[in-house]
């Protein structure tokens, strides 16, 4: 069950939900969902034209699920990637949902653990049509002003993957920022440099206020923190779209092979970074 849904379910749009967790289903019951026992009964609780978002992992399983929904919805029918699926990925699905009349949407999605809260970022890829027909649910998802139609088919899983590989490149200088600052000989208080560079500095931003309650957390030296970073392949994505297409990228190729060595050096801007991830993307950390 999604946070999504409760927005949704707030928002008057009517939400049949399915998932593999019988406890999520549980919990989408709790809050007004009605709930399906499998793909096939998803498709025939929902009234035509039907609009069936997805969210799940990269590769496979989404894979799976859209072949497996491309032989249960019918012409019309639209399918929404809300995962972080490779973009040329989501052109294939797109062209392959246009063979049987089923429009295809692929919506990047920002904001993390905060998103229910403070409203999402969806940056999203499809046909005009599809795109109208589904704004008022992409709305209800957002903050104003916090979706946008960023092109084709494809487009939308793009923009999202440079996002998240100008998120890599912000986290490894905040990173690195704060080792050097741990590491000097003036005992300085990293968490009051966190709260103070959040008014009127030109660095001020989300990171710095997620850096501050990190270390109300996790300890005024993320000493509870392993310097052990995970990545979730778009950075590596990037790296590649722009090898191929020969843009100088160093600081975000950079901040990628910074994470490959996390797992084998301690490293204080490491523990940043992953105090970092929890905090905005309820991202799992090894503790120290």
């Amino acid at each position: 069950m999604s946070k999504k849904q409760v927005v949704l379910i707030d928002a008057g749009h009517a939400v049949v939900a399915y998932d593999l967790d019988p406890a999520h289903l549980e919990e989408a019951r709790t809050i007004g969902a009605v709930v399906a026992a499998s793909p096939a009964d998803l498709v025939k609780a929902l009234m035509a034209p039907r609009a069936v978002w997805i969210m799940l992992p990269h590769g496979t399983p989404t894979v799976q699920t859209i072949e497996t929904l491309t032989g249960l919805l019918a012409a019309g029918d639209l399918i929404i990637d809300g995962g972080n699926s490779h973009y040329l990925a989501s052109i294939a699905a797109a062209a392959q949902c246009s063979r049987r009349g089923i429009e295809f949407i692929d919506a990047g999605v920002s904001g993390g653990v905060w998103g229910l809260a403070e409203g999402y970022c969806i940056m999203a890829g499809g046909p005009p049509a599809a795109m109208s027909r589904i704004a008022p649910v992409l709305t209800a998802l957002t903050q104003p002003g916090g979706f946008a139609h960023v092109g084709p088919s494809g487009a939308g899983h793009f923009v999202k993957m440079i996002h998240n590989a100008i998120e890599y490149g912000m986290l490894q200088a905040m990173g690195e920022g704060f080792e050097c600052l741990e590491r000097s000989e003036f005992g300085i208080d990293l968490r009051k440099v966190a709260a103070l560079w959040q008014h009127g500095s030109v660095v001020r931003c989300w990171l710095l206020e997620l850096m501050d309650k990190a270390f109300a957390e996790d300890g005024a030296r993320l000493e509870h923190i392993a310097p052990d970073l995970e990545d979730s392949g778009t950075g590596r994505w990037t790296i590649e779209y722009a090898v191929e297409g020969g843009i100088p990228i160093p600081a975000i190729t950079d901040s990628v092979y910074a994470r490959f060595s996390s797992r084998d050096t301690d490293r204080f801007s490491a523990r940043v970074i992953a105090a970092l991830r929890k905090q905005f993307g309820g991202h799992s950390v090894k503790r120290a």
